[in-house]
């Protein structure tokens, strides 16, 4: 039985072999297929990878309350989208931090309120610029680097801000921007401190601290109108009492709030950026229609086998006429078709991380690189050799001998 799989696989690559333009560009076909699915699957993991930092052992005793609507993440990332005021609408406030920071356990507890304004400076107006209201304990959570400065200090003076390292390079030319000063909502702020390149744009906050001016957010309700907090950052003194920590907040904010659900607490693994859970979903949408680009150089495989078959049909012929059956027939032409299709999956795992790792030089994330994206890569490439080539495989083992050597070109 060895010997005849043998025999059949050195036929299948020797006429592979004396058609070797062919046979590329039939295995190109399921190549771009391949590389698609590898280039998504590869980005996609570097981007839950960034993002599952957030998750890890240094923020187990991390908890997050957001406001919420009682829809799911995803419902409310795609509703946003065509309600741009989706994410403004929050009840939490000022009062909640100072609720949560007195239960027991709580360490810090910190907003992040973000708005989205013009800064001026030196009468020149800078638009859309990333301002994050928050409090001196978002430094103790996340353990900022400071470039320059120090970070924020209410006791000292209400109006100062700290720059993340991009923006300050931008409004002000340098890093060095302590002691500069700038016009945010008619109020007039002072940089105390410049933040340490970061270059983490996807995080458990949502925020691109590189890119953000961060004010107090005292200071900041005393000249806007509602102050909409996006999230409030808590860290407990130890990992094994957040459940208890979790269970004390909620019934403390619930109590609050006359029972208003419009908040959601959260911990662990569920500490992920809010994009996570639309991230899965394009993910999942665009290896569809990868696949469909598979079926595509699957049908090109089958429409090549079949003009395989018909140009060696009196090859058939002999070969049955030699004692050949009909299975070692169907064997050597779906080897064929599987060889053809497991060197495109080959092609297509090599094209794909060669252009997942150009795509990583432009952005903040590495590809992803597993071996259960080998193994999809190869399940798929042999399950399309299969199903594409076992028709042309069985039109060949059912030719009739006799006829098949009355056959000439």
């Amino acid at each position: 039985m060895r010997f005849l799989l043998n025999t059949h696989f050195s036929l299948a690559v020797d006429s592979l072999r004396q058609n070797r333009g062919r046979t590329f560009l039939s295995a190109l076909g399921i190549a771009i297929g391949v590389a698609s699915i590898v280039l998504i699957l590869s980005l996609t993991g570097g981007i839950n990878q960034l993002i599952g930092t957030n998750s890890s052992k240094d923020n187990a005793n991390l908890v997050l309350v957001r406001p919420s609507n009682g829809h799911g993440t995803a419902d409310n990332i795609i509703e946003g989208l065509t309600n741009t005021s989706q994410y403004s609408k929050s009840n939490l406030t000022l009062e909640d931090i100072e609720l949560i920071k007195k239960v027991e356990g709580v360490k810090h507890a910190s907003p992040i309120a973000i708005s989205n304004s013009a800064i001026t400076i030196a009468g020149k107006a800078y638009q859309s610029t990333n301002v994050v209201a928050t409090n001196d304990d978002l430094d103790d959570i996340l353990g900022f680097h400071l470039k320059s400065g120090q970070f924020l200090d209410y006791s000292l003076r209400e109006n100062v801000a700290v720059l993340g390292y991009n923006i300050a390079e931008q409004i002000f030319g340098t890093t060095e921007a302590t002691a500069r000063t700038f016009t945010y909502n008619n109020q007039q702020f002072m940089v105390v401190g410049v933040l340490d390149k970061i270059n983490d744009p996807i995080n458990f906050n949502g925020v691109d601290f590189d890119n953000s001016i961060l004010i107090n957010v005292k200071f900041a309700s005393t000249f806007e109108s509602s102050i909409q907090i996006q999230q409030i950052n808590i860290r407990t003194e130890t990992t094994d009492i957040v459940p208890t920590v979790i269970s004390s907040i909620n019934e403390k904010l619930s109590k609050a709030k006359n029972g208003e659900e419009g908040y959601e607490i959260i911990s662990g693994t569920e500490n992920l950026h809010p994009a996570g859970s639309l991230l899965s979903i394009i993910s999942n949408m665009l290896t569809l229609v990868a696949g469909i680009s598979l079926i595509v150089g699957g049908v090109g495989i089958m429409n090549i086998m079949l003009v395989s078959v018909s140009e060696r049909t009196r090859e058939i012929g002999i070969r049955k006429a030699v004692g050949a059956s009909s299975g070692h027939i169907l064997l050597q032409f779906l080897f064929e078709s599987i060889i053809l299709s497991v060197i495109g999956g080959l092609m297509g795992f090599i094209l794909g991380y060669i252009f997942a790792f150009l795509i990583s030089l432009i952005t903040p994330f590495a590809p992803h690189i597993s071996w259960q994206i080998l193994s999809v890569t190869g399940i798929v490439s042999l399950s399309v050799g299969v199903l594409f080539g076992i028709y042309p495989a069985l039109k060949a083992a059912r030719k009739d001998p006799i006829s098949s050597l009355k056959f000439y070109r």
